[in-house]
C-alpha cells in the first residue's frame, strides 16, 4: 500500500508555508494589483471575442445555458484548485498537487500536457495577432509581425516576473475596461436608454423570438458546450502566479472567491448583451463576429477596428501569460526531476531563463509549422492539445479528493478555502467532465472526436514515458544497495 505524501514534502521552505519568498529560486515580484488583474484577465481570452459567434449561430440564445454550465464547472474546479493552492502555493499548481496526491506519473503527465497546450497556443495567438497587425501595417509581412511580437514578449518575461506582471496588468486592464464598457453601452441600448442610438432590432424579445430560446432544440446546448468550453482555459493561471506574489495564500483565496462574478459578468453578461442587441440568426453575427456585429448595430463608427484593437490586446495578453505559464510549469517539472535540471535554475532576478527560452523555441517551431504545414502538422498540434483543458480539470478533481484528506490529517488550519459540499460536488464535476468527453467522441461536425482521440494519444505517449522513467528509476534505486555492498566487501 502506497503511503500518503505529506504536506511538508510539498513545499520547499517558505514556499510551502506561503511566506514572502518562494524559497525555490523564484522571487516574489508580483504585486497584489498584478495578481488581481491576472485573475480577472485570465478568464477573458481572445476566444470569447472571436469564437462566440459560432456558438450563437449554432445554439441560438440558448448559448447562455452552455456558457452557464461550463462556467459553473469552472467555478467548482477553481474552488478545488483554490483549496489545494491556498494550503500550499506553488509555481507548479495543479501539476505539483497531482504529483503529491495521485503520484509522480500524474504530475509528470498533466504538467507536460499543459506545457504542450500553451506552446501551441503561443503559435495560434502569435499568428492571430500578426494577421491584425499586417492589416494595419502591410509593409511588414505576417511572419515578421509574429516574430516581433514573440521576441518582445520573450524579452519581457526574461527581464523579471515584475515585467510580466506589469505588462499583463495593462493588457488585462484594457480587456476589462473594453468589455465592461460594452456591457454598459449595450445594456442601455437594449432598454432604449442610449441617447443618439436608433437600434430597432435590440430588445429582450430577441431571447425568445426567431424560433424561441432554443431554436435548434435542447441538444444544441451540448453542442454549444463543446464550442465554448475551451475559451475558459486560463482561469487557473492566477494559482500559478500566486507562488511569486508577496502573500500567496491571500492571492489564491482572493482569486478563487472572485471567480463567480468574473465569469458571471464577463461571459454571461457580455453574451446576454449580444443576443439581446441582435437576433441570433442575424447574418452579421456569422460574417463579422458577434461583438463587431453588436457594435455595428449601435451605429458605432469603426466598430471593426475597435474590436480588432481589443482582440489584439487579448492576443498579446494571452501570449504574455502563455509564455509565463509554460515556463513556470517547465520550471516546476525541472524542480521535481521531471524535466532537465536547467529548467529549475533561475537568474539573479528569479527568472527561469532556460524554461522560458525552451518554451518560446517550441512556440517558434509551431509558428513555422503554421505557415509551412497549416493543414497537416499544425492542425495535428492544435487538435492534439485541444482537450487538454478537460484533462487538467479532471486531474484537479481527483487530486482534490485525496488532498483534502491529507490536509485535514496533517494541517487542518491550512484549509482556508474549502470546496463546497465535499465530496459530492467534486464527484458531480468529474461526472460532467467525463460526459463532455464522451459526447465529444460523437461529434464529427466540429472535430470533437478527432480532438479527444488525438489528445488521448498524446497523453498516452507522455504517460508511457512517465511510467518507463519511474521503472528505470526504481531499478537504479534497487541496484544502488547491491553496488554499496560489493564496494564494502
Amino acid at each position: 500500500m502506497t503511503s500518503q505524501p505529506t504536506l511538508t514534502e510539498a513545499g520547499n521552505g517558505p514556499e510551502g508555508t506561503g511566506g514572502p519568498s518562494t524559497g525555490s529560486g523564484l522571487q516574489a515580484g508580483l504585486k497584489n494589483r498584478h495578481l488581481s488583474m491576472i485573475a480577472i484577465g485570465g478568464v477573458i481570452g481572445a476566444g470569447l471575442f472571436v469564437g462566440s459567434s459560432t456558438g450563437i449561430a449554432t445554439t441560438g440564445p440558448g448559448i447562455l445555458l452552455s456558457y452557464a454550465l461550463v462556467g459553473t464547472l469552472v467555478v467548482l474546479v477553481m474552488r478545488m484548485l483554490g483549496e489545494m493552492s491556498a494550503a500550499n502555493p506553488t509555481s507548479g499548481s495543479f501539476s505539483a498537487h497531482a504529483d503529491r496526491a495521485l503520484g509522480p506519473w500524474a504530475g509528470f503527465t498533466i504538467g507536460w500536457l499543459y506545457w504542450f497546450f500553451w506552446v501551441v497556443v503561443l503559435a495560434v495567438e502569435a499568428t492571430a495577432g500578426a494577421a491584425i497587425l499586417e492589416g494595419w501595417i502591410p509593409a511588414v509581412p505576417q511572419w515578421g509581425w509574429a516574430l516581433i511580437v514573440m521576441v518582445v514578449l520573450t524579452a519581457t518575461n526574461l527581464a523579471s516576473v515584475g515585467s510580466y506582471g506589469e505588462f499583463e496588468f495593462w493588457f488585462a486592464g484594457i480587456k476589462v475596461v473594453a468589455i465592461a464598457a460594452f456591457i454598459v453601452v449595450g445594456g442601455l441600448a437594449v432598454f432604449g436608454l442610449l441617447p443618439g442610438v436608433d437600434s430597432e432590432q435590440a430588445g429582450l424579445s430577441n431571447l425568445t423570438g426567431h424560433g424561441g430560446f432554443l431554436p435548434n432544440g435542447a441538444g444544441a446546448i451540448l453542442t454549444g458546450i463543446l464550442l465554448v468550453v475551451f475559451s475558459f482555459m486560463g482561469s487557473e493561471i492566477a494559482t500559478l502566479a500566486a507562488g511569486e506574489s508577496e502573500d500567496p495564500q491571500r492571492a489564491v483565496t482572493k482569486a478563487t472567491n472572485s471567480i463567480i462574478w468574473r465569469i458571471g459578468v464577463f461571459y454571461l453578461g457580455s453574451i446576454l448583451v449580444v443576443v439581446c442587441l441582435l437576433p441570433w440568426d442575424s447574418k452579421a453575427i456569422a460574417e463579422d463576429g458577434s461583438y463587431v456585429a453588436a457594435l455595428d448595430s449601435l451605429g458605432i463608427a469603426h466598430a471593426g477596428q475597435i474590436m480588432n484593437f481589443i482582440v489584439l490586446t487579448s492576443v498579446l495578453s494571452c501570449l504574455n501569460s502563455g509564455l509565463y505559464t509554460a515556463s513556470r510549469m517547465a520550471f516546476s517539472l525541472g524542480e521535481r526531476g521531471d524535466a532537465p535540471a536547467s529548467f529549475a535554475r533561475t537568474t539573479h532576478r528569479g527568472v527561469p531563463r532556460a524554461a522560458i527560452l525552451v518554451s518560446v523555441v517550441f512556440g517558434f517551431v509551431a509558428v513555422f509549422f503554421n505557415y509551412k504545414f497549416p493543414d497537416s502538422v499544425f492542425l495535428f498540434l492544435v487538435n492534439s492539445s485541444g482537450a487538454v483543458a478537460l484533462f487538467v480539470w479532471l486531474v484537479i478533481c481527483f487530486s482534490q479528493l485525496r488532498m483534502r484528506k491529507i490536509i485535514q490529517a496533517e494541517a487542518p488550519e491550512k484549509l482556508v478555502v474549502r470546496m463546497w459540499l465535499y465530496p459530492y460536488l467534486t464527484w458531480l464535476s468529474i461526472g460532467f467532465i467525463v460526459f463532455v468527453l464522451l459526447y465529444m467522441l460523437t461529434d464529427t461536425e466540429h472535430d470533437g472526436r478527432s480532438t479527444v482521440l488525438l489528445t488521448m494519444l498524446v497523453a498516452a505517449v507522455v504517460l508511457a514515458i512517465s511510467l518507463v522513467r519511474q521503472r528505470l528509476a526504481g531499478r537504479r534505486a534497487a541496484a544502488a544497495p547491491e553496488r554499496d555492498e560489493v564496494g564494502a566487501g
